[in-house]
């Protein structure tokens, strides 16, 4: 399993949360679902970091099962349609967005009772 993951390491410009987090939810989230071979998109907020000067206030994740599935996504027209979206999103937002490939494995939690 491969997870390919968006990590926006800056600061949103102030004043501007509330229509940072609208534009992604409601026009990028619609276009990162429709990214061939994807399994799952997780899209996550930060909340709190033990380093405050490096924030990350916009992390997206998208699980595919192979490399070759994610070369496939990165090339269809949704994506090149999302990075089209994305920037309105980069105006209100300074810092820089970095992107990394995954190899995950998964481990379930031991149960005690």
């Amino acid at each position: 399993m491969f997870i390919r993951c968006a990590f926006f390491k800056g600061t949103i410009i102030q004043g501007k949360d509330t229509e940072f987090h609208a534009h992604w939810q409601n026009n990028l989230v619609p276009l990162w679902r429709t990214f061939p071979n994807l399994l799952e998109l997780r899209v996550m907020c930060e909340v709190e970091s033990d380093d405050p000067r490096n924030p990350f206030p916009l992390v997206m994740a998208m699980e595919f099962a192979s490399r070759e599935d994610i070369k496939e996504a990165l090339d269809s027209p949704a994506r090149w349609e999302s990075k089209e979206v994305s920037k309105k999103l980069f105006e209100m937002f300074d810092g820089s967005v970095i992107h990394t490939v995954f190899n995950a494995v998964q481990f379930d939690p031991i149960v005690k009772y």
